[in-house]
């Protein structure tokens, strides 16, 4: 899994500081140097299309590192080993 992980911070994409929800598109942003503005247009209008919009965004939110590095999937499944499996 490190090795996954290791990959996505490789991209150099991170949510971003400018968040409303999770700072995804914020994060987009950043990496285009664009304005948020436009990004968060371009999300709605893709929303209205018929796809997988929420899915996309929520998964890219679990993946995605924040600034401080660190992603939520990867925190969680640390968590949960560290814990052991419950009954």
């Amino acid at each position: 899994m490190d090795k996954f992980f290791g990959i996505v911070r490789g991209l150099g994409l991170k949510r971003g500081p400018q968040r409303w929800l999770g700072g995804v598109l914020g994060g987009i942003a950043a990496k285009l140097n664009v304005d948020v503005a436009y990004v968060r247009i371009a999300f709605l209008l893709f929303c209205l299309l018929p796809g997988p919009a929420v899915v996309f965004y929520l998964l890219a939110w679990v993946v995605l590192p924040d600034q401080r590095d660190g992603i939520v999937l990867q925190n969680f499944l640390e968590r949960r080993s560290i814990n052991g499996p419950r009954m």
